[in-house]
């Protein structure tokens, strides 16, 4: 289940509300080119910004829509531990087969608070657990030895790095047998290099068959077809992140006439200059 290639899927909205045809229509095709699972309700689907009602539709749609084809985990993250319980309780309730639960942003928890956090939640639920680990966002980092720690807990399977850094990755690896998932798409076949197993990928929204194709490889034996198709989409991979995620990808989502272009405030449309560098990378790919 963990993975190859896993979709942090947009979340796509048309005049203030969720566009739920286009959210399966989505899906349909991320399936069709061969992501091998989806993931609603994370940072790239503006889950800071839905409602609790919203959030809960969705997982439920997505496991509605994916109808067991492919696994489905649930970003079931918050800064408060009694919302990310009752998120993941919904998201077992639903049929998820897993949930993503982001380190608590904003109140910069201590490791032991970190600990106590994803423990809470894993006793309480027992549900496949991936640890999600992105600094740049929340203010914290998970110590390896936290995660080590953390590991020891039967359904705390995987963590998401997006810390930017090998050396955590590998610290990781060496302390505990965790599945480590990339969650940057610049970065995954380095991190699959030390031991990752997939990645949980922005650039599949709009490139699903080729991020599936590079993880794909590489878990098959084939280093030097992933190491060409990293190459391939590297220039892809940076774009997508010239203003903060998911401005770009839900632009080129919107070029490929599969989403409106649409986001919630505080996220707006990206400046024109960054647009247009963005056009640039994006029509050399082909996809438009």
């Amino acid at each position: 289940m963990f993975q190859g290639s896993i979709v942090a899927l947009v979340t796509p909205f048309k005049a203030g509300k969720i566009d739920e045809r286009s959210f399966g229509d989505l899906i349909e095709w991320q399936i069709k080119e061969g992501t091998d699972a989806i993931l609603p309700c994370g940072c790239t689907g503006e889950s800071a910004t839905l409602s609790m009602e919203e959030h809960q539709r969705l997982v439920a749609l997505a496991v509605e829509v994916v109808a067991g084809r492919r696994p489905v985990i649930a970003g079931a993250g918050s800064n408060n531990t009694a919302e990310a319980l009752q998120l993941t309780r919904h998201a077992k309730n639903a049929g998820a087969n897993a949930v993503l639960i982001i380190t608590p942003y904003y109140n910069k928890p201590t490791p032991a608070g970190l600990l106590l956090h994803y423990s809470t939640i894993a006793e309480a639920v027992d549900i496949p657990i991936i640890l999600y680990n992105v600094p740049s966002r929340t203010g914290v980092s998970l110590l390896p030895e936290t995660v080590a720690e953390l590991s020891r807990r039967p359904n705390i399977v995987a963590i998401k790095e997006a810390s930017g850094s090998l050396d955590q990755v590998s610290s990781i690896k060496n302390l505990c047998g965790i599945t480590v998932l990339s969650g940057d798409d610049s970065l995954t076949l380095p991190i699959m290099a030390v031991g990752g197993a997939g990645v949980i990928s922005v650039a599949a929204n709009v490139i699903p068959k080729g991020v599936a194709g590079l993880t794909h490889a590489f878990l098959s034996g084939d280093p030097e077809k992933a190491k060409k198709l990293h190459y391939q989409h590297y220039p892809l991979f940076r774009a997508i992140f010239y203003e903060t995620n998911p401005i770009p990808v839900k632009t080129v989502l919107a070029w490929m006439g599969k989403i409106a272009p649409e986001w919630r405030l505080p996220l707006c449309a990206m400046t024109k200059e960054n647009e247009a560098r963005l056009r640039k990378v994006v029509e050399k790919a082909g996809l438009i």
